[in-house]
């Protein structure tokens, strides 16, 4: 069946099935139809996450195991409800021994019968970076041994890295020296500062604990499938969420074929598999309708509904004070472009080789280029392609109606990098990319592949994981899938992409929060009011800045100003202030070890971090920062009507727009959470059942009634059209109006926007004359809005 609203849970040894199994009747009373489940194939012993999958062909005996889950679908259905899970097609978990496939590559080499599932360039040994330094000062610390377990001998390093020795060197693995019977083996120690210039093996982004996957060999496919086809088959899920479908090979001809072995598969009841693609979709990219998936798993939706919530007033003010105070650029662009330039310099050098490497070779497959084109200027054409690709990637002859604008784009936007009389390289490398162009076929593709593996990852990492750490003008606007360019989008195109969504995927999942979310949807709620009071917000950090002059010292202005943002947004209720100073601590430190400006994963400066921390510390509990906090709890006072009002239309636009809402676990209370792991604690849900009786929580009631209109007529919701209504008057870019429409039955919505300007001190909005065109006629927004920022009614045919 497809879902009619979706919840998702973390699974992990501390929240296994069981506790989910328990929580199926809160959420039927919620109204939601599907558990949506984060990976539950077996993973790396101890995972919180569940994407460092070791074996995809078991689920996961630390979350109860099949029987568990078994369980757990069971209950879903005797609720009327059904199960969709998450799946990890592209990589999987090979730090601790735990992998059996991979174990048996390292053992046989490329005679394992799983050599073929991983990327690996079998030219050289497998090159594995797990040693803190090089291996003849490792060796001569003791720290590599020779153990045998259930009667093999390992090879095991540091106590904890268990690697398997070849079948020829078991009888006399103890009395042969280290180095050369580490010499005999399939694989090379390394330290792990060779990992990003030597490894020849694909991982996930720069994580060397997760080796890529070959899936779209079909040996592959269906071995690390075979699982989800057999539970969809015996009615236990209704469907899957594909994990970074960009980092495959070919994503679009992955989801063709997984769509056509659901179809496959009968099912008594009917069902048609949901499928969801996580994919991050850059501004204005348009995804296929043709890759035979539902859509994306929601983070195009979250990005435009953060977008619509921010006033656009406050482009320019809020921008002029970042540039002030951080001494940085106020454009997005120049930030995007240094980072992009340090990530490919510094953590995917080995990959640009292979890259380079591979378009080498397809250049010498083609006699008529010889001399025309060096792999020096190959290389400096795919670097600059790389420096400015506006997408995570492109897809060549199966998408010509998207791919081709997007080639014309990096035409244009290279232009200023290349070095005179080489464009006709670039040009030479985009028509390859499209898969046009001379040279042989095999070449070809070996050489498109490298590219957008590579041009994928450049993205995530530079963008999500390193520009949105050094360029702050609002953190509202830095997450995931977002355009950090664009502070605010306006009611009208918002209306375009909604109408767009009815059309062309009615059925993507509808999200605003997630597990991999930098800020909770309610944070991001919170910091948009700043957008539209932007005088008042300067005049507050001017004066915060002079207060904590003495305590901020030593500490990077723009540090200190995202981490007055961070307070400002994510503060919690008293109750919840024991901890805050330590979650705000483990969010400094990923802060500004991605930002690789001042600190590094690689090189952590724990004096410069001390000093964030100390200052965080000070401001949140210590006793110097009373007059700080006294100026914060007036200012959240003030922004808590208008933080409120946010916080309900974000909740009814994804409840009421076109597509399947999700609702991420706990977020039905207020999401004031901060970038993992914070995002992922444990959730009270005793609490959430006794306040969805009792009903005094404003934003979970909201979810229950909405989801109680989708349960009452799921076609109007999933299928039904999608119309603006016009608003006219004095506060007309302060508030959306739209009716969805299926048949004679319709739903009419009006939702307050941006609604601090039009505030006054009680929270009471000024509309005066501002009117909605419905379809009896015109009626003022004084009169629909009076109770609160959300008015709907559902018109029965």
């Amino acid at each position: 069946m497809t879902p009619r609203a979706t919840y998702r849970f973390q699974f992990h040894k501390g929240f296994p099935f069981a506790e989910a199994e328990a929580l199926i009747p809160y959420l039927d009373r919620l109204g939601i139809s599907h558990v949506y489940a984060s990976p539950i194939t077996t993973a790396a012993a101890g995972s919180m996450h569940g994407y460092d999958v070791i074996d995809p062909t078991r689920i996961n005996p630390e979350l109860g195991g099949e029987a568990a889950f078994r369980s757990l679908s069971e209950a879903a259905r005797r609720h009327g409800m059904g199960v969709i899970i998450d799946i990890v097609p592209n990589h999987m978990g090979v730090a601790g021994g735990g992998n059996r496939w991979w174990n048996d590559v390292l053992a046989h080499g490329q005679a394992s019968r799983y050599a073929r599932f991983f990327d690996i360039d079998w030219s050289r040994k497998l090159v594995l970076p797990i040693l803190g330094e090089p291996l003849t000062k490792v060796i001569a610390d003791g720290q590599i041994a020779v153990e045998r377990r259930e009667g093999r001998a390992e090879i095991v390093a540091y106590g904890e890295h268990r690697l398997p020795l070849r079948d020829e060197d078991q009888d006399a693995a103890e009395t042969i020296a280290l180095q050369e019977l580490l010499d005999r083996q399939h694989y090379r120690l390394a330290s792990w500062r060779v990992s990003n210039d030597e490894l020849n093996w694909r991982r996930f982004f720069t994580i060397n604990d997760l080796a890529g996957l070959r899936v779209e060999d079909d040996a592959v496919f269906e071995e690390t499938h075979a699982l989800y086809f057999r539970l969809y088959e015996e009615g236990l899920i209704d469907g899957v969420r594909i994990d970074h479908v960009d980092g495959l090979t070919d994503p679009i001809g992955y989801c063709r074929k997984l769509r056509a072995r659901f179809d496959t598969i009968a099912r008594d009841d009917g069902n048609r598999a949901y499928i969801v693609v996580e994919k991050i979709l850059a501004a204005d990219e348009a995804m296929g309708s043709d890759w035979g998936v539902d859509g994306t798993s929601g983070y195009d939706f979250m990005e435009e509904v953060a977008a619509l919530l921010h006033a656009p007033e406050g482009t320019r003010p809020l921008g002029e004070l970042w540039a002030q105070l951080s001494g940085r650029s106020v454009e997005f662009a120049p930030e995007e472009l240094q980072a992009r330039q340090d990530l490919l310099s510094w953590q995917f050098a080995g990959q640009l080789d292979q890259c380079v490497a591979a378009f080498a070779k397809l250049l010498a497959s083609v006699p008529e280029l010889e001399g025309a084109i060096t792999p020096a200027m190959l290389r400096r054409a795919i670097e600059r392609l790389l420096w400015v690709f506006p997408v995570y990637r492109t897809y060549g002859p199966d998408a010509p109606e998207t791919d081709e604008p997007i080639r014309a784009e990096v035409r244009q936007r290279v232009a200023r990098f290349v070095p005179p009389g080489e464009a006709f390289v670039v040009d030479r490398i985009l028509d390859w990319l499209s898969g046009e162009g001379p040279g042989d076929e095999v070449l070809l593709g070996e050489a498109v592949r490298r590219f957008q593996q590579l041009s994928a990852p450049i993205a995530a990492k530079a963008v999500e994981d390193t520009a949105f750490y050094r360029h702050a003008i609002l953190l509202s606007r830095n997450d995931v899938g977002f355009d950090a360019g664009r502070l605010s989008l306006s009611v009208a195109a918002f209306h375009e992409r909604m109408a767009g969504r009815a059309e062309r995927f009615p059925h993507a999942m509808l999200t605003t929060a997630t597990h991999d979310h930098k800020r909770g949807e309610d944070v991001r709620a919170r910091l948009a009011v700043l957008s539209a009071i932007p005088d008042r917000w300067r005049e507050q950090v001017k004066h915060w800045e002079r207060q904590t002059m003495a305590l901020s010292e030593g500490v990077d202005p723009a540090d200190w100003y995202m981490l007055i943002q961070t307070l400002v947004g994510a503060w919690p209720e008293p109750d919840d202030l024991a901890d805050f100073a330590e979650r705000i601590a483990a969010w400094q430190e990923k802060s500004l070890r991605e930002a690789k400006l001042r600190s590094s994963w690689e090189a952590p400066d724990s004096d410069y971090e001390a000093r964030c921390n100390a200052l965080a510390k000070a401001l949140i509990e210590e006793d110097a920062g009373v007059e700080f906090r006294d100026g914060m709890m007036r200012l959240l006072a003030d922004i808590a009507p208008a933080a409120q009002a946010n916080s309900l239309v974000q909740v009814a636009l994804r409840y009421t727009m076109p597509g399947i809402p999700d609702c991420y676990q706990g977020t039905e209370f207020a999401d004031l959470s901060l970038v993992d792991p914070d995002n992922r604690r444990p959730v009270d849900y005793a609490a959430r059942e006794l306040a969805l009786e009792s009903g005094r929580v404003a934003k979970q009631a909201l979810i229950a009634d909405l989801l109680r209109l989708r349960r009452a007529d799921p076609d109007l919701f999933t299928t039904g059209s999608y119309h603006p209504l016009p608003i006219t008057g004095h506060g007309r870019d302060r508030a959306i109006a739209f009716e969805r429409r299926q048949g004679a039955t319709s739903l009419l919505c009006v939702f307050g926007l941006r609604l601090a300007a039009l505030m006054d001190a009680e929270g009471r909005i000024d509309w005066r004359d501002t009117e909605v065109a419905l379809p009896e006629g015109p009626k003022r927004l004084a009169e629909l809005l009076n109770d609160g920022p959300v008015w709907y009614q559902l018109r029965p045919a």
